[in-house]
């Protein structure tokens, strides 16, 4: 027995002690990884018959890394991102140093960008020009343009569907309004009196600088199968269900409820187009003209019912941000629009164990681990982003109590050997 075994495991339990406790300090660090001590032992060099060999002690071989998968914890940012899989998220510092990061504690600084401390979140920008993400290349740092949504008038997407699309069911049950004059009918429409039609809805349509009109649709059942559409535009005296004059419309319905066609007069399957003139543009396009639709509507024997759709709206501003799990990010305005804005990318390696350990929970890629393989959230081996959630620590704190027993106990026994060896010392002292 010599020293050198003894001071080695010293100096093996020390080390055994300082990862342990860093692995304990770092329990409640979002996104930390925990490590593990790995040892090797020692022999001399020797020609010796190696069945006589007596080892001389042990050495720390390395510190590996465990990069097993973190708890999740909910948060309220929608910012807080957590990562359920295989991946990093790719940072930059504004000096354009690139790093690799499990902790997802983001939020905006005071120039748009995602940040994490110092270091910006990375990833595919927003083209401006056609709202497209912009996928390919280097990944950019991700800056938010906060910014409002500019208003669109009723009709003007175009989109397949643009304009406003009014779905009805109408009561055949009811009776047949005649248009004659009084006393043989009830005359024309008079919105005051409600025997001059059988029922009315309101849709909410917006002209080109997002000011807000009232289009109300009185339906009157002017024979079997057969109803009268009529319009009136903010309030005023209800015309024609296109607004033109001159031109009328009608729905006509089969035996079955189901709309056939819609007449205005001449026969049109979808709807007909509404146009009106604005009494106050202030700027916006009058006149102000969008396709209407009925294309769903039925008349079955029930109440009346009408939902629409239309893809006009007002100026809006952000209100909210979310991210999916493919990692997308979208805004939330107040005119309940929604835009993508960007999409954070993951990044992988070869070998994780290869990274060398920056601080601040970052890594940074080395030859060991290889290249770093970028790409969206959910693709090939990469895991899944969650938004309004944080990846805990790894360290599994009990285990970790139990591992600081133990490496205790074989510091105080390395200690006993240096005891032990000290007094055999002692002894052949005493002998001369």
């Amino acid at each position: 027995m010599g020293f050198q075994q003894g001071l080695s495991g010293l100096n093996a339990s020390s080390k055994s002690l300082d990862v342990i406790g860093n692995n304990i300090a770092n329990a409640s660090t979002v996104g930390f990884k925990g490590s593990r001590a790995e040892f090797a032992d020692i022999y001399a060099a020797t020609f010796a018959n190696s069945g006589t060999l007596a080892g001389i002690g042990t050495r720390l071989d390395n510190v590996a890394q465990q990069f097993g998968q973190g708890n999740i914890s909910s948060s309220s940012n929608p910012l807080d991102l957590a990562i359920t899989g295989n991946g990093f998220y790719r940072v930059v510092d504004q000096a354009g140093n690139v790093s690799y990061t499990r902790n997802g504690q983001f939020q905006l600084d005071r120039s748009g960008y995602i940040v994490n401390g110092s270091q910006r979140l990375t990833g595919w920008p927003v083209d401006p020009r056609s709202g497209l993400l912009n996928k390919g290349g280097v990944p950019q740092p991700l800056q938010l343009t906060v910014g409002n949504v500019g208003a669109a008038a009723t009709g003007a997407s175009g989109l397949s569907n643009a304009g406003l699309a009014m779905i009805t069911n109408l009561d055949g049950s009811k009776p047949i309004i005649n248009r004659a004059a009084p006393p043989t009918g009830v005359g024309p429409l008079n919105v005051q009196d409600p025997t001059t039609y059988t029922d009315a809805t309101t849709a909410s349509v917006y002209d080109a600088q997002g000011v807000r009109h009232n289009l109300t649709f009185y339906f009157t059942k002017t024979a079997t199968n057969q109803w009268e559409v009529q319009t009136s535009f903010d309030g005023a005296n209800p015309v024609p269900a296109t607004g033109t004059a001159g031109t009328q419309a009608y729905l006509y319905f089969d035996g079955n409820g189901k709309l056939d066609t819609v007449s205005n007069p001449t026969t049109n399957a979808a709807g007909f187009t509404f146009t009106t003139a604005l009494a106050a543009p202030n700027g916006a396009t009058s006149p102000f003209t969008f396709p209407v639709t009925f294309a769903k509507s039925t008349q079955f024997g029930s109440a009346f019912g009408a939902t629409y759709t239309q893809d006009g709206y007002a100026d809006g501003t952000l209100t909210g941000i979310s991210v999916d799990k493919s990692g997308v990010i979208v805004g939330s305005y107040s005119n309940s629009q929604t835009k993508v804005i960007g999409q954070v990318v993951l990044a992988n390696f070869a070998n994780v164990q290869g990274l060398q350990p920056l601080g601040d929970n970052r890594w940074a890629e080395t030859f060991g681990s290889g290249s770093a393989n970028v790409g969206d959230p959910g693709s090939s081996n990469l895991g899944s982003l969650q938004s309004s959630a944080l990846e805990d620590s790894n360290v599994d704190l009990t285990a970790e109590l139990v591992n600081l027993i133990t490496a205790q106990r074989s510091y105080q026994a390395n200690a006993k050997t240096i005891s032990a060896q000290d007094t055999i010392l002692q002894t052949l002292v005493n002998l001369g």
